[in-house]
């Protein structure tokens, strides 16, 4: 897993052993166990990583007008019983929320306001909640409000 797996030198002196996995990747689910050995005695930890992958159809950047797919899923075991989509995690009534029994959120029109910051959260029949956010980028044209522009002769347009 290297280069993506460290641990701080500087905390193991003051006895933090955590190990730092950047970036987390699918495939390092898995059952994760630490041994430390201090003079004759052994301590041991365990920590189970799951991991939640939010794909998006096609891949970020997308376009504006295209039609987004986004899917979220997670390592979990239990049944899915709810996905929620939260976009922008506003407060209030300029908040965007959509949940479903399906890992899949489509927008058939996407706009240049969809763009920022969404958080998926799913909720499984054994009442674990987990989520993730990634940051939607998307391209289109920023114009002018007016299809008129007037510029000075000898000077530049844009």
């Amino acid at each position: 897993m290297k280069p993506r797996v460290s641990l701080q030198d500087s905390a193991l002196r003051r006895g933090n052993f955590s190990l730092r996995i950047d970036p987390v990747r699918s495939e390092d689910v898995g059952l994760y166990e630490a041994r430390v050995k201090h003079r004759a005695e052994v301590h041991s930890c365990l920590v189970e990583l799951g991991v939640i992958t939010v794909t998006l159809s096609p891949p970020n950047p997308v376009i504006e007008n295209e039609l987004l797919l986004m899917s979220c899923n997670s390592s979990h075991r239990a049944s899915l019983v709810e996905m929620c989509w939260f976009h922008d995690n506003h407060l209030g009534p300029t908040s965007r929320t959509f949940c479903s029994l399906s890992s899949t959120l489509s927008i058939l029109h996407l706009a240049r306001s969809d763009a920022g910051s969404w958080r998926c959260q799913l909720r499984y029949s054994d009442e674990e909640i987990i989520s993730t956010t990634f940051n939607l980028q998307i391209l289109g044209f920023d114009g002018p409000s007016s299809p008129v522009v007037y510029a000075g002769a000898g000077s530049a347009a844009d």
